[in-house]
């Protein structure tokens, strides 16, 4: 089967805005073609401290897992939530300045979102060495 189009974003921490520094913290997929929307993010305390002066982790923490819920489409999340896949995404990945901010859409072919979510998820969010990464590319 020929692959499909998707849809992706950056989430990105910016908890200063006036510094405009950001650190990549998640990843967001979308894939009308496979019916898809997915969400990986990385709140690892020991990561995020280093870069949180003027928020804490457990507000970044709190952040994301509401950006996981609207991604997932969890009513509890609110009004957002209830939207399609795509008004969900396209709202996700709107402009704006606050603390979580999504990079522009980037768009690509896959043939499996999870997967393609995962690679991304690895390859722009979790933090590894040079070495690291080319030893994870062999596998």
């Amino acid at each position: 089967m020929p692959g499909k189009a998707y849809d992706y974003a950056v989430i990105r921490l910016v908890p200063c805005i006036e510094r405009g520094e950001c650190l990549n913290v998640g990843i967001l997929v979308h894939s009308a073609a496979w019916g898809y929307l997915g969400i990986r993010v990385d709140a690892r305390r020991s990561v995020l401290d280093a870069w949180l002066e003027p928020v804490t982790a457990r507000a970044v923490a709190d952040h994301l897992d509401a950006w996981r819920r609207v991604c997932a489409g969890d009513l509890a999340a609110g009004p957002i939530a209830s939207l399609e896949r795509r008004e969900r995404f396209a709202w996700l990945t709107s402009p704006r300045n606050t603390m979580l901010q999504a990079s522009a859409v980037h768009g690509g072919v896959c043939d499996d979102p999870e997967r393609t979510l995962d690679g991304l998820f690895r390859r722009l969010v979790v933090a590894r060495s040079p070495a690291e990464t080319a030893e994870s590319d062999k596998s």
